[in-house]
């Protein structure tokens, strides 16, 4: 069971983490300003799953073993990068007045945020060195309480990039009125994320 106190001082520093600005945001903040509410919570869905993976795999020890083989990090990296750039050829094609109408619908928006988490395995990283901190081996077995505190990060994520894509989500439906920019800012924004994953060391 985990201890009171060690909650009390996770669960501020996990949120301190999750209102960060970050690729898993700006995912969420484009798909509420293109496909609205609903694809904005269901991408937020999506990044929360990946976490979870990223949470399993490192509390199983496999961080590891993508250490000792680098190329497995470098393919699934560079599916990353091609994914994202995909979604940014498909929102400037698609740009326009109609831009909104011709979203994504929730399962691809989930699908988008699921693997767009999973392709950085820097969350790999983070996660090894951030929850052990908070991990006390007589309070019980480590790796359900390395899973409990990535549920926690998952959850908190969760709800602030829901939020944020939601509220992206009010100011696309009041842009596509006016403005046929709405694909380009999006594929814009799809395609920096690809550069960031593309020249992260």
């Amino acid at each position: 069971m985990i201890d009171p106190l060690v909650l009390l001082a996770f669960v501020p520093a996990a949120l301190a983490l999750n209102v960060t600005p970050g690729p898993d945001m700006m995912l969420c903040l484009a798909q509420g300003m293109r496909s609205g509410r609903a694809s904005a919570w269901a991408a937020s869905a999506g990044v929360s799953a990946g976490a979870l993976v990223h949470v399993t795999i490192a509390g199983l020890g496999l961080g590891a073993v993508i250490t000792a083989f680098p190329w497995a990090f470098m393919a699934i990296r560079w599916i990353g990068v091609a994914y994202l750039l995909y979604l940014a050829v498909q929102a400037l094609r698609s740009s326009g007045v109609n831009a909104r109408g011709e979203g994504m619908r929730p399962l691809r928006a989930f699908r988008a945020g699921f693997f767009t988490n999973l392709s950085n395995f820097k969350v790999i990283w983070f996660v090894l060195a951030f929850i052990p901190q908070f991990v006390v081996p007589e309070a019980g077995p480590v790796f359900l309480q390395f899973l409990a505190f990535g549920a926690m990060i998952a959850l908190g994520g969760f709800v602030v990039n829901g939020l944020v894509g939601a509220f992206a989500g009010t100011i696309g439906a009041k842009l596509v009125k006016s403005s046929s920019a709405l694909g380009y800012v999006t594929g814009s924004i799809y395609a920096a994320l690809a550069v960031r994953l593309a020249v992260m060391e």
